[in-house]
Formats: C-alpha cells, sequence, structure tokens
C-alpha cells in the first residue's frame, strides 16, 4: 500500500496566493513562492497549484510561477485552472509541472482525457472534480471555481474519466470548501468505492480527526489542506506525526 500523500493546496489568483470560503470571498494570503518554499521545507509530499479563474477568464497564468517554483522545489507539481489543450499540458509540463489537474476542459469535451493520457501518460492527467450535495440526494459536479453547474453526476462522471484514461483526482467539496467544519466523507467514500484510480480529498480541513476521516472512512489516498496550513494553524510536521500515531501510513522523514 502507498503511503497516504499530505499535499499543501495553493489557490492561486493573479500574482496571489488567495483564499477563500466555498471558494468565493476570495482573501489575499500571500506570495505563493514563499509558501511553496516553506510547505517543501518541512516536508510535504506533492503540492497544488490552481489558477482559479484561469477558466473565466480563458487563460492560465502559472507557468512563471510554476517555473520558479521547480528551480528549487524538488517534489511533483500538479498544476490546475484554465488548461484547455494538449498543448497547454505541454507547455506546464516544459515550465516544471509533473502532473495538470484538468476540470471545465474536461467537461466541455471530455475527450482531452483521453488524448492527455495517449500524449504525456495517463499518470499526468488529474481530473478535477467539484463536487456540490443535490438536496435530493448524490452530488452535482461544477465547473469555473464552483460557479457553474454542469448537470453531471458526480459518481457517473470520474467513473466515464476513469474509463477515458485519467490517472487520479482531485474531488473538492465546495460545500464545506473552507469551512474548517470537516471533508464531505460521504462524497468520498462514495467516490474512491466507483473507481480504482488515486483520490485526493480536499475542501474543509480543519483539524487532525478530519484528515484521519478522510483517510480511514473516505478511503482517499491524500489530501488536499490549505487554510489550515497557510495560518499556521497546523505544521505539514504535526499532520504528519499525528497521522502515524493514529496508525495511518504516511511518509516518516
Amino acid at each position: 500500500m502507498a503511503n497516504i500523500r499530505i499535499i499543501p493546496r495553493l489557490d492561486i489568483k493573479g500574482p496571489n496566493l488567495i483564499k477563500g470560503i466555498h471558494l468565493e470571498g476570495l482573501r489575499v494570503v500571500g506570495d505563493p513562492q514563499e509558501f511553496a518554499h516553506r510547505y517543501y521545507a518541512e516536508g510535504a509530499d506533492e503540492l497544488i497549484y490552481m489558477d482559479i479563474v484561469a477558466s473565466l477568464y480563458g487563460r492560465n497564468s502559472l507557468k512563471d510561477i510554476v517555473r520558479r517554483t521547480a528551480k528549487d522545489v524538488f517534489i511533483p507539481l500538479t498544476v490546475g485552472g484554465g488548461i484547455r489543450s494538449t498543448d497547454d499540458v505541454r507547455d506546464m509540463l516544459r515550465a516544471g509541472a509533473d502532473k495538470v489537474a484538468i476540470n471545465t476542459a474536461a467537461v466541455k469535451r471530455p475527450e482531452l482525457i483521453s488524448e492527455i493520457s495517449r500524449r504525456f501518460g495517463s499518470q499526468c492527467c488529474v481530473v478535477s472534480v467539484e463536487a456540490k450535495r443535490r438536496p435530493e440526494g448524490g452530488w452535482e459536479a461544477y465547473v469555473d471555481n464552483g460557479r457553474e453547474r454542469t448537470g453531471l453526476d458526480v459518481i457517473a462522471w470520474v467513473r466515464q474519466a476513469e474509463q477515458l484514461g485519467a490517472g487520479e483526482l482531485l474531488v473538492t467539496s465546495v460545500d464545506q470548501e473552507g469551512t474548517k467544519r470537516g471533508f464531505d466523507i460521504e462524497l468520498f467514500k462514495a467516490v474512491t468505492s466507483a473507481v480504482r484510480l488515486p483520490v485526493i480529498g480536499s475542501g474543509g480541513m480543519g483539524s487532525q480527526e478530519h484528515f484521519n476521516a478522510a483517510v480511514r472512512d473516505g478511503g482517499v489516498d491524500a489530501v488536499a489542506i490549505a487554510d489550515v496550513f497557510h495560518y499556521k494553524r497546523m505544521s505539514i510536521g504535526e499532520v504528519r506525526q499525528d497521522a502515524l500515531a493514529a496508525g495511518l501510513q504516511v511518509r516518516k522523514l
């Protein structure tokens, strides 16, 4: 069994690291470069960069940030937001990314998943899913940073993404994101039960028990964390040590 990964998530708008609640009400946190270097020094397993307005404005502005980060941060980098073609993927990989995350473009043209996987390998293709609970039950997939409905059932969509060649899923609960009230464990469990792909759970981390529950009960292979790391409510080392104490299989430093 592979180690559970601890992954700081850095949401970017322009040159700034930002944070919001339910993917809205965005506040500037600081310089993403400084945070990336801090997380690398603290022992993060990977980093996720998401340009949260890229799809809205039809472009991704992360290449320079990724290029600078890749010079002296030597852990896998996943980059998402505004990636619409295999050429966009190529540019991000050349800048230093190891994986790309696609959401809006994949929903609009699902065959993009297969095109990326065939050209660069499935391990490079992360399908990002922004999920909101439906009143009648289940979850609907959203795009454009949780702004736009797709009508797609999340579980049906992740199964399709797997069949098309996705190598990994990044599943964010829009309902829980930024609340620090815990992850949507039912969502994580439904997704991890439906596919055989590695799943990164995101949206709601506020305590160590939330992390443990995402892994133990939600079945995720990695946890993406923003608020509690950005504002130093917890450190990567604390999360790692407490996870080990709880019997979870995380990397020992």
